[in-house]
């Protein structure tokens, strides 16, 4: 076996007897302080494997050394980005960030579903805010690779004034970023799901566009992060608002769907990713396309965790892909994995 598998085979079960949000923070914290030095990076490639050949793509108006991302909700407050692109993604999306710090919702709120090599959770955009997150990003973020920035309403606010959240986040971080992801598709912030509708959607894309276009500074392309569980008539409701105003979707965020699961957690409060999210990320990647027409670049992610699953992503239509879930369960190899299939 390689060394980084190695590594991992050992390090999980260690970090599995930990609850999840615990075990996360402490992979958070070794990634940020491995990454912040060159010896601690060069480990990190180690574990990591030598980088695969990816295909370098333009897209959004920006260069991508390959087509492999990863999602929002990992490093939710850019602790870690030096050490996390130091295991080969293309991209890495931080987030999602919300105008002022919230603690989220009450623990627990993170589920391993170890038969299903899925997760739950119920996190509720916990965040330090955007002034951390702008702070920290100022010194610049690693080289070569593409940073989106994913941001959120606050849980306070009320709907009818989402737009707001959204005009401040995009002024903090246009920027920053290189793109911003609009999400309106967590299903862990009451309401959230809402903005989705084709009026909301209208309304909040518009005032976000407005701002970047009659106001001095760059204008990051825009994408709009989609729920797996919007039926055809929603999606297309969807798609109509984003056609015009933004550049791109990524298809999908969490299921509250609970498709054939194994684990005693099933039946948790929340958003599903992994495994068995994939077939639905799938199919809902297959009507965006047919849907789009070609109009808008699709980022496919949900349950993504072979190449087999990236080359389906692409078969698809999906430009880019993200992972989120799999590098949990599989460890600093699966960059090096998926990237074999591009």
């Amino acid at each position: 076996m390689t060394p980084g598998a190695d590594f991992y085979d050992l390090l999980r079960p260690l970090l599995f007897r930990l609850d999840p949000e615990t075990a996360h923070r402490w992979t958070l914290r070794g990634l940020r302080v491995l990454g912040a030095t060159r010896p601690g990076r060069m480990i990190l490639r180690s574990l990591a494997g030598a980088p695969a050949p990816g295909t370098v793509l333009d897209c959004l108006g920006l260069r991508f050394a390959n087509r492999l991302g990863l999602a929002a909700g990992y490093d939710k407050d850019a602790l870690a980005l030096r050490g996390l692109a130091s295991l080969g993604f293309g991209h890495i999306e931080v987030g999602t960030v919300v105008p002022s710090p919230q603690p989220g919702n009450a623990r627990p709120r993170l589920f391993r579903l170890e038969e299903d090599r899925a997760l739950v959770n119920r996190l509720g955009f916990p965040s330090t805010g955007a002034a951390v997150v702008a702070r920290r990003l100022k010194g610049g973020h690693p080289p070569g690779v593409v940073l989106g920035i994913n941001v959120g309403k606050a849980a306070v606010t009320p709907l009818d004034r989402a737009v707001e959240d959204y005009v401040t986040l995009v002024d903090t971080f246009r920027s920053l970023a290189d793109y911003l992801t609009i999400n309106v598709s967590s299903p862990n912030t009451l309401g959230l799901r809402r903005l989705q509708g084709r009026d909301h959607l209208e309304r909040l894309l518009t005032g976000v566009r407005r701002r970047l276009e009659d106001s001095p500074g760059p204008r990051p392309p825009l994408l709009v992060k989609l729920a797996p569980d919007l039926d055809l008539q929603e999606l297309e409701d969807a798609l109509a608002a984003c056609t015009g105003r933004v550049e791109g979707i990524i298809a999908v965020n969490t299921t509250t769907a609970r498709p054939g699961l194994q684990s005693p957690h099933a039946g948790e409060a929340g958003g599903l990713s992994g495994r068995p999210l994939f077939s639905i990320a799938l199919d809902q990647v297959k009507r965006i396309v047919s849907l789009g027409g070609g109009r808008l670049v699709v980022v496919g992610c949900g349950g993504i965790a072979g190449p087999d699953d990236v080359r389906a992503m692409v078969d698809a239509g999906a430009t880019l892909v993200q992972v989120y879930t799999a590098l949990i369960y599989q460890g600093p190899r699966l960059p090096r994995r998926l990237l074999a299939a591009s």
